[in-house]
């Protein structure tokens, strides 16, 4: 599941994961229950029990305590993996939202520039020159050409 979170991080894989944390807890549910009771078995001296049956029990005492704590090292590693899983979706949305950020930053400047030439004002100086409309536009794509220049040596994208 591990390696499938590295190479394709799909909601299959993160259903995959819940599926199998369900389980893990669903089986400690039903084996802990035989820990209690072998322990008992194992630590009181019984009637219905041999004491050459003992270290049988005794045995399996032993295999259902590794089983619970097998049980509870996987439980904790599908949390890391459901960690993990939540950090590449953050790590993927943290890259969206830069690279949303540096197109906003650079659509602002030059949406005042465009507003303030979109004002009707009868005294601008630029508007009766000839070469206005051009010279707004060159200015234009200097703001933004140059802010693509300084966010790629920022290495923001």
């Amino acid at each position: 599941l591990e390696g499938s979170l590295n190479t394709r991080n799909t909601d299959h894989t993160f259903q995959k994961i819940q599926s199998l944390k369900k389980e893990l807890i669903y089986l400690r549910k039903a084996v802990f229950p035989l820990r209690e009771a072998l322990g008992k078995i194992v630590k009181e001296e019984s009637v219905f029990i041999e004491e050459d049956n003992i270290r049988y029990f005794s045995d399996l005492y032993d295999h259902i305590i590794h089983l619970t704590d097998s049980l509870d090292t996987y439980k904790d590693l599908t949390a890391g993996l459901l960690d993990y899983h939540i950090n590449i979706q953050n790590q993927r949305m943290n890259e969206v939202m830069k690279l949303l950020t540096v197109i906003t930053t650079i659509f602002i400047p030059l949406s005042f520039i465009a507003g303030i030439y979109g004002m009707n004002f009868e005294f601008m100086p630029e508007l009766s020159w000839t070469w206005g409309y051009p010279m707004v536009l060159i200015i234009m794509a200097a703001v933004m050409i140059s802010m693509i220049v300084y966010f790629k040596f920022r290495k923001w994208f």
